[in-house]
């Protein structure tokens, strides 16, 4: 953009050689310095900032006609957006939709829409490019907004109407890279590139995609080629720098990009830049999380993240790192939520003692809740306090609950153990035939036997056409020893 405006017009081997020129030359030199270059020149060699200042000068004089003026703002308007201007911009289309005198063209309302989207006017840029007619880019934009608004339905049918040009292609790119579909982004960039090998810019999106993966070396490779061309770049050198922080250390990507010490020198000066930037760069958002983390400041970094919807790896990570920060906050041990936590790990640790240790004390709280119900049943049942599982159990009214094999099981299992085979049985037997019922008979039989109550291991050897009866229903004399030492009879059999 501005870069191209440092150089000095004639070189100094040029102007010292002038001396030496025939007069008619030398005036004819003189007149080709001295001519003002064109909108075309400008436009060519993308420098916007330099088109802007002559459509200014030329737009603005009275001799211009009307036609001429309003050509002048919709070129005008075209540099701004491109020197990323949108708000100019878009006040400049809203000017000319509103100047009466000479309607702008229909195509207008799509270039106001596209202001819109990047300025995340994202309802007031559908209803933009509505009123704009229908082509490519009404479908491109639209396409993207659906994004935006996470309407799958509408994205699929939207990405049925891309055709294979270069334009609708580069946009499906795009939207493959925002929902972290990069190896997808890459094909496409990859299959430009062979077609277009001018097109040194997409090395940059193809190093962004490899980057994303992890690839950090390979997106150095990719870089390079572009680098080559445009050493000056600066989101070129951001890239580069991100690689060699990810390869090697904070101080060699800080060799590389000197003025961005806020993420590699361990966030001095995070407050004053990456704020700004959240919503609108989402990096700065995790960078910024980072910050609050190492700062302790744990209540900030679960605002800026509460709402992020991870996409990649270390998205997940650091939501689920904050989130067990706020889990492990002293402040939230003696509340009922922070209760609950600990109980569900102690519950995942299996230390079920515990659990009940903070079950109990909440338990008043919830009565009449069936998922916590569910837990406390399950608690009292792995310490073997079979009495009070069943109980609790058979308070669930959740049909979701009580169709659950695991519900099923454990009610199975504190009935045998409180000594009502027969109910266990019943269970069983309303039951579909499915995998989980033979386990279900499995549990039934092993824990009947335990206890020396033997019915279920005959049936289970009769339904599943056993070519031998199981190795308990040989034990079963000696079980019945115990019963009968005690002066008790024998339990019934069914043969």
């Amino acid at each position: 953009m501005l870069l191209s405006r440092t150089k000095p017009a004639v070189s100094g081997s040029a102007s010292g050689s002038a001396d030496g020129l025939k007069p008619e030359r030398q005036r004819e030199q003189k007149s080709a310095e001295s001519r003002l270059p064109t909108l075309e020149e400008f436009l060519e060699k993308r420098d916007f900032t330099g088109a802007m200042a002559l459509l200014e000068f030329t737009g603005t004089s009275s001799s211009s006609s009307q036609s001429s003026r309003l050509e002048a703002a919709l070129w005008t308007a075209y540099c701004a957006f491109h020197l990323g201007q949108h708000r100019q911009a878009m006040r400049i289309y809203q000017e000319l939709m509103a100047d009466k005198s000479m309607p702008p063209p229909l195509d207008v309302w799509s270039y106001l829409a596209c202001c819109q989207f990047h300025l995340g006017l994202y309802r007031e840029a559908e209803a933009s490019v509505l009123k704009g007619p229908k082509n490519q880019l009404q479908s491109r934009l639209l396409f993207h907004l659906a994004h935006k608004a996470g309407d799958e339905k509408r994205l699929m049918a939207l990405h049925q109407s891309l055709q294979d040009i270069l334009e609708d292609q580069l946009s499906l790119a795009s939207i493959h890279y925002l929902r972290a579909h990069y190896q997808e982004a890459i094909d496409i960039y990859k299959r430009i590139l062979l077609e277009n090998r001018d097109f040194l810019a997409l090395n940059v999106y193809v190093a962004l995609c490899y980057y994303k993966l992890d690839y950090y070396d390979v997106s150095q490779e990719v870089l390079a080629v572009y680098l080559q061309n445009f050493p000056d770049s600066a989101t070129a050198i951001n890239l580069k720098a991100c690689n060699h922080f990810r390869l090697y250390n904070g101080k060699a990507a800080e060799v590389r990009v000197r003025k961005d010490h806020v993420v590699f020198r361990g966030g001095e000066g995070a407050l004053q830049v990456l704020p700004g930037l959240v919503g609108a760069i989402p990096e700065a958002r995790l960078n910024l999380v980072i910050y609050y983390l190492k700062q302790d400041n744990i209540k900030e970094a679960h605002n800026l993240i509460k709402d992020l919807e991870p996409t990649v790896p270390h998205e997940y990570i650091l939501k689920g790192v904050v989130n067990a920060a706020i889990g492990q906050a002293q402040g939230s041990v003696n509340t009922i939520p922070g209760r609950q936590c600990m109980a569900s790990c102690f519950f995942l640790l299996k230390q079920f003692d515990d659990v009940l240790l903070y079950l109990n004390s909440i338990k008043s709280y919830f009565y009449n809740d069936d998922t916590f119900n569910f837990n406390y049943a399950q608690a009292k049942a792995a310490t073997k306090n079979f009495k009070e599982a069943e109980e609790v159990f058979l308070m669930i009214q959740s049909e979701k609950i009580k169709s659950s094999y695991i519900y099923q099981s454990w009610l199975t299992r504190c009935y045998i153990m409180n000594g009502k085979p027969q109910q266990a049985w019943e269970l069983y037997q309303s039951m579909d035939t499915s995998s989980e019922s033979f386990s279900l008979l499995q549990l039934l039989a092993n824990d009947c036997y335990k206890i020396t109550v033997l019915r279920a291991a005959p049936t289970w050897g009769m339904r599943y056409q056993a070519p031998q009866p199981p190795r308990g229903l040989g034990g079963q004399p000696r079980a019945d020893l115990p019963r009968t030492s005690c002066g008790l009879p024998p339990p019934n059999r069914q043969r």
